[in-house]
């Protein structure tokens, strides 16, 4: 393994143990959220956001509101979610597994946040800030991604 990936996979883990324990009450609480969190890439996750026309997938740091929630087209397993900032320019399109979307007991109206990260954004509900889904950047992600091994 390579020294940049080691340390690309170093920096994620402990931003993501940092993430979690500021927001735990408990070890055991951190524990199980980190145990309940999932993740995809920009390019598979995010489908719109603020300033969609420009395609650039940046997102606010802000709280949003779902306005939307559908099956994801052309992608079975998946739920798409069209959230709303109170700038309504500011709007996010969320692809995320159908499985974390069941898990969360997500709904119309709800309210969850989206934070940068160095290594890409992290969605939570705004209710406990929680984070339960992770859009790595697409480099990062690329690093991450499993790989065949040969020997």
């Amino acid at each position: 393994m390579n020294i940049t990936l080691t340390m690309r996979l170093m920096c994620v883990a402990g931003a993501l143990a940092l993430s979690l324990n500021s927001h735990a009450e408990s070890i055991a609480s951190s524990a199980s959220s980190a145990g309940s969190a999932s993740s995809g890439s920009v390019s598979d996750s995010l489908s719109g956001s603020s300033n969609s026309s420009n395609n650039n997938k940046k997102v606010a740091d802000a709280e949003y509101r779902i306005i939307d929630i559908a099956a994801t087209p052309d992608r079975d397993g998946r739920a798409r979610l069209t959230m709303q900032a109170d700038d309504p320019a500011q709007r996010v399109v969320l692809d995320l597994p159908q499985t974390t979307f069941e898990r969360q007991q997500l709904a119309v109206g709800d309210r969850m946040y989206a934070h940068n990260r160095v290594y890409g954004i992290e969605f939570g509900r705004a209710d406990n800030r929680q984070p339960f889904y992770l859009v790595l950047a697409d480099e990062w992600y690329d690093e991450l991604s499993s790989r065949a091994l040969s020997l």
